[in-house]
């Protein structure tokens, strides 16, 4: 257990003190991915969804889930964000939604967790409001792109095939 920096000495949950880690600027880019199908692909594209535009609120959904991560990841801490930009963009080869996510802060502790929170409430956001006309959409490939800042140094994942 001595790897996992989220337990104490009797093997329990513990928030890992930070206080004594240089600030440093940090980013972090996460993506992931709404499969739909072609009917509801057309009605997102068009803006024809009864909620409004998928897209415009999925990617506000985002920015908020970034801002709410400690409220949701019991051992996240609470940290200013210097930005949250999220990107959606209709991939009709896949017939899916891609999302983007970058988050930066300048800080001691990274922001991988806010940047996989904005995707991951930007994806249950497209779900939402599309639900009425399609139950089996699918999220996936929820993935940490990359990472910059912070003790660990830089990681950036190997390119996809």
């Amino acid at each position: 257990m001595q790897d996992f920096t989220h337990f104490n000495e009797q093997g329990r949950a513990k928030m890992v003190d930070v206080g004594e880690k240089p600030v440093s600027v940090r980013t972090a880019v996460a993506a992931g991915r709404v499969l739909v199908n072609p009917e509801t692909f057309a009605l997102i594209r068009s803006g024809g969804m009864k909620k409004g535009d998928v897209l415009t609120v999925a990617q506000i959904a985002g920015v908020m889930g970034a801002k709410r991560t400690p409220e949701l990841i019991p051992m996240c801490h609470p940290i200013l964000l210097d930005g949250i930009d999220l990107e959606l963009r209709l991939d009709e080869e896949s017939c899916a939604v891609e999302i983007r996510a970058t988050v930066s802060s300048a800080g001691r502790t990274g922001v991988e967790m806010e940047a996989l929170t904005a995707v991951s409430t930007a994806a249950l956001t497209v779900y939402d409001m599309c639900k009425a006309v399609q139950k089996d959409m699918v999220i996936s490939d929820l993935r940490l792109l990359q990472k910059t800042g912070g003790v660990h140094g830089d990681y950036e994942r190997m390119a996809e095939a």
